[in-house]
């Protein structure tokens, strides 16, 4: 497992499946729905854990619609952060037209470079979030701008090349499971 990065990151697949499911006029929508998989809690009642890298689920009976977040004892309900994902789209929407396009066909280039690690992506990533959170106002706080920035970003990048969909997915997840894990757990 990387180090540095938390191995459950079930609660931020969650969220960024969410976020991106409510982008309006998006033209990724069947790559998206090839991640609803990977990302849900299936129907059948059973309790996800994601490995980290692998991408492979691992799946044992428990309670449908719940999974533990990785913190001992604490169970987290799917639907919350599916409600939360959707309602930072809406402040996704707004934010968008503060970026400059420039910004987004840069980022897309990054994660069209195939030689680029996970983590030298997941760095520019996260360059260019801090570069956005100097250049965009935004009147929240600085994790929930981060957050909002990142999955604009993950949105816009796939928007504007549907085949980067799963590449830029799994890189958003691992930014907020890296930089704001304890925030977003906190927003359920």
């Amino acid at each position: 497992m990387d180090q540095g990065l938390h191995g459950d990151v079930q609660v931020e697949r969650i969220l960024v499946y969410s976020f991106l499911k409510n982008c309006h006029n998006c033209d990724f929508s069947k790559e998206l729905d090839s991640l609803r998989s990977e990302v849900m809690v299936s129907p059948s009642k059973n309790f996800l854990s994601v490995e980290f890298d692998d991408g492979e689920l691992q799946t044992d009976g428990n309670r449908s619609g719940r999974f533990q977040n990785g913190e001992p004892g604490s169970v987290v309900d799917e639907a919350i952060f599916q409600l939360i994902g959707a309602r930072l789209a809406e402040i996704g929407d707004q934010v968008a037209r503060e970026i400059d396009q420039r910004v987004v066909n840069d980022l897309v280039q990054q994660f069209v470079n195939e030689n680029l690690s996970k983590e030298e992506i997941m760095r520019r990533l996260s360059n260019t979030v801090e570069g956005l959170m100097r250049t965009v106002p935004l009147e929240m706080d600085r994790e929930k701008a981060m957050l909002v920035l990142a999955m604009v970003l993950a949105r816009t990048v796939a928007n504007k090349m549907p085949s980067l969909l799963h590449r830029v997915f799994n890189t958003t997840v691992n930014y907020i499971n890296q930089n704001l894990h304890n925030y977003v757990i906190n927003l359920g």
